[in-house]
């Protein structure tokens, strides 16, 4: 279980990219190492700080093996931090991870939070027929993560899951919470330390579910 690419992006104007008219979904690889801090990653910059600047999306995960499927599924090539990540992964199933897991890469060390929920500005920038609803579908998430310590790491670093909960809530079962699943939402908010955004998601789905 290594990293296989580092990226990492600035803001931009972009009319496509919704009502901010920015995004930093563009992600290009450094070679060097790269300094974590708890805000994400040295040189990457998070445009849409309403939705994405909570510490619990400080750094986005996204595994080769998912990009190879969607290779088959699109018919074209994706390189790696296509997806806007800022970590590609070989050999670790990212989606499979659990809310609460620890990854030390390099000397930093990040515990997955979540799903990430496709969007319109990840739909204008993949330009591909249905591409919300065939990525939802899919369930090929990949993994927002927090930064627990700081530290540095690079292209070639292990990732050591250092702690992994016993019983809790795939990434996976977390995207379905997010769409409804009241079972694995109440699991989520039962688990101590779980993202504050999940108590917004729970606002949200809860009350429809009482209505």
């Amino acid at each position: 279980m290594r990293v296989i690419s580092v990226n990492v992006g600035k803001s931009v104007e972009a009319p496509w990219a919704g009502r901010s008219g920015h995004t930093a979904i563009e992600k290009k690889a450094v070679p060097h190492r790269v300094e974590v801090g708890a805000d994400g990653l040295a040189g990457d910059e998070r445009a849409d700080r309403v939705h994405h600047g909570d510490p619990s999306h400080a750094v986005y995960a996204y595994a080769r093996e998912d990009y190879d499927w969607w290779e088959t599924e699109l018919g074209r090539g994706l390189r790696d931090g296509r997806f806007g990540e800022n970590l590609t992964t070989a050999g670790l199933d990212v989606t499979g991870a659990m809310l609460g897991e620890r990854w030390r890469v390099g000397t930093a060390l990040l515990e997955v939070t979540g799903p990430r929920v496709p969007c319109v500005v990840f739909r204008n920038w993949m330009d591909e027929p249905g591409w919300l609803r065939r990525f939802t579908e899919a369930g090929r998430t990949g993994a927002y993560l927090r930064v627990v310590e700081p530290g540095e790491l690079g292209v070639g670093d292990e990732v050591r899951v250092e702690r992994r909960p016993g019983a809790g809530v795939t990434v996976a079962e977390s995207f379905r919470a997010f769409h409804g699943d009241r079972d694995a939402l109440r699991r989520i908010l039962a688990l101590p330390g779980h993202a504050d955004v999940w108590d917004a998601v729970a606002a949200r789905v809860l009350t429809d579910a009482s209505s």
